[in-house]
């Protein structure tokens, strides 16, 4: 069954709410009946269209491996970098860098920090007790210590308490003041105490003794008990 042309019929438009000639009249995109005067086109922004891939990718991509590829190994030894090489085969890398810190911006392999061994930082400093001098190791009096043999650990003296005495190591309990001698076995000392800078360190060796004792050099009954271990 069809439909009436409407030669002679009228339409109320759903934009206006004018009378216009039925035979005039178009429907929109969106289903609105309308005269011709007031069509208006679907926006160009809201066309649907087919998004395409990427142009910028490739649909296989093979990049080519450089030579050096593999993982990065950076080893540090009493707080440096001793050690760094491109891959753990190989034995390039600049000794003796020292580590405060460290970054790693890469796009090929792995980074790896192995630590053959810590740094660790005793603050150390000097206070009275009842008419003597006493050392005060992170803020303990006479602290008895545990070291590790193989590990490095420094006596930091930098503060100015420590001003005239420098502390030293010993397998004797009081060290010289007491007729024993300094332990110097992977010992070393730097600066001036009660100076920026001055400490003494030790990397304990495999075969240290189970016992050591720190002491001031200019001053008896300072110091304290190292127990040794590993």
């Amino acid at each position: 069954m069809g439909y009436a042309r409407g030669k002679y019929a009228q339409a109320i438009s759903d934009r206006s709410g004018m009378a216009f000639p039925y035979n005039e009249m178009v429907k929109e995109w969106n289903g609105s009946f309308v005269h011709k005067s007031e069509f208006e086109a679907k926006h160009p922004q809201i066309r649907r269209k087919h998004i395409k891939a990427d142009a910028i990718a490739l649909a296989n991509a093979r990049p080519r491996t450089p030579d050096n590829t593999g993982d990065f190994v950076l080893y540090i030894t009493n707080g440096l970098l001793t050690n760094p090489g491109m891959r753990p085969t190989d034995g390039q890398g600049i000794l003796g860098t020292e580590l405060t810190s460290y970054s790693a911006t890469m796009s090929l392999g792995t980074v790896s920090i192995v630590s053959t061994d810590t740094l660790t930082t005793l603050t150390t400093t000097v206070a009275n007790v009842s008419g003597s001098n006493y050392y005060f190791i992170d803020g303990v009096q006479q602290k008895t210590l545990s070291f590790t043999r193989g590990q490095t650990y420094k006596f930091d003296q930098s503060a100015g308490t420590n001003d005239n005495h420098p502390l030293r190591l010993s397998t004797t309990s009081n060290g010289t003041h007491a007729g024993g001698s300094p332990y110097t076995t992977g010992v070393t000392t730097s600066g001036v105490p009660g100076t920026s800078g001055a400490y003494t360190q030790i990397t304990v060796a495999g075969d240290a003794p189970d016992t050591l004792y720190y002491y001031c050099s200019n001053h008896s009954g300072m110091g304290g008990t190292i127990n040794i271990s590993g």
